[in-house]
């Protein structure tokens, strides 16, 4: 399906990294299972594996109505040490538990995994809890660091962003000799807000042209992990998951009340941190040389954001509920183009 680079839309002054997305960052992989049946089952699972090894890492919560386990872990330790996880709100303890069960063993094996949720109940038959432990474990063993498959699949399937079909979208920039990717799983916003570089294509594509899914907008959420290859520690990673707000509100999100928006940021700079018995030596970006990070994050955020609504199609299931597709015909005429 077309991104906004195939259709011409330059978010933002920064390049695009060669695969514009979060697998441009080195050992960093993506995984989908998908699963479409019947009426009423559009859900899954989407895991984001970074290379197997403690990598520090920061948080950072816009709106709390909702979840991403093992975040408290990660402020108080500053390192990631599981792969991440994406599916439906009510999927959060089976793919939890199927980390857990995926996870190297051990005589004294312990994992606290992070798995984010996003509600896909209009369109899904949320409480048939279709995930199943097999879906995790095989998006676990798909996982691949090539081109990430973006809008209604895995934890995005049953989706919808900004009155559209959403779901998974990325993107990557390179800043400064450095690469930050951006892989968000969007089901959040209110089409009137909708922003694409600043141009409010959302008040110009109403209900008449596109029917809106329901008519109370603006409740949902949107998870948002971001990588990079830069030599972080934990705080300077925290700091970048707080810029993944300003992505999200320049396309027009707000995190309001009923939604849960969490962003967490790991950095693939230092290696071996787990092989020190005492002291190890670190490398570390210097703050004076962190703003142009923050651009490629705020860029690379509002592109997958876009990214996710132009991958999708539109998806009716669970009660007849339709999500339609952001067209790219109008969203080019809305933007002027």
């Amino acid at each position: 399906m077309p991104r906004a680079s195939d259709l011409g839309i330059q978010i933002g002054r920064l390049a695009r990294g060669a695969k514009n997305a979060i697998t441009d960052v080195a050992g960093v992989r993506v995984g989908h299972v998908t699963l479409i049946e019947g009426d009423a089952v559009r859900t899954g699972v989407t895991v984001v594996l970074p290379p197997p090894e403690p990598l520090f890492a920061g948080c950072h919560r816009i709106n709390g109505n909702g979840e991403l386990t093992g975040l408290e872990w990660i402020r108080d330790y500053g390192l990631l040490e599981s792969p991440v996880a994406l599916t439906n709100t009510h999927s959060v303890g089976v793919v939890r538990d199927a980390l857990i069960a995926a996870a190297p063993p051990g005589e004294d094996a312990w994992s606290l995994p992070v798995v984010g949720e996003t509600w896909d109940g209009f369109l899904n038959d949320i409480n048939g809890f279709h995930v199943r432990p097999e879906h995790v474990r095989s998006a676990l063993d798909s996982a691949a660091g090539e081109a990430v498959a973006e809008g209604s699949v895995g934890g995005g399937t049953g989706m919808i962003c900004h009155g559209f079909k959403g779901g998974i979208g990325t993107a990557s920039r390179t800043a400064a000799g450095w690469t930050v990717g951006s892989l968000v799983q969007a089901n959040h916003g209110a089409r009137r807000r909708l922003r694409v570089n600043g141009l409010p294509v959302g008040d110009r594509l109403g209900a008449a042209q596109v029917p809106l899914p329901w008519t109370s907008e603006g409740a949902g959420s949107i998870i948002v992990i971001l990588a990079t290859d830069a030599p972080l520690l934990p705080g300077q990673c925290e700091r970048l998951a707080q810029r993944a707000a300003f992505g999200i509100a320049r396309t027009g999100g707000m995190g309001e009340h009923s939604s849960g928006d969490f962003a967490l940021c790991f950095a693939t700079g230092n290696r071996g941190l787990e092989s020190a018995e005492s002291e190890l030596s670190l490398r570390m970006l210097a703050d004076r040389g962190i703003d142009p990070l923050y651009e490629a994050v705020i860029d690379a955020v509002e592109e997958a954001i876009l990214n996710a609504m132009l991958a999708a199609v539109t998806m009716t299931g669970r009660g007849g509920h339709t999500a339609h597709a952001l067209p790219h015909d109008l969203l080019l005429e809305a933007m002027g183009s």
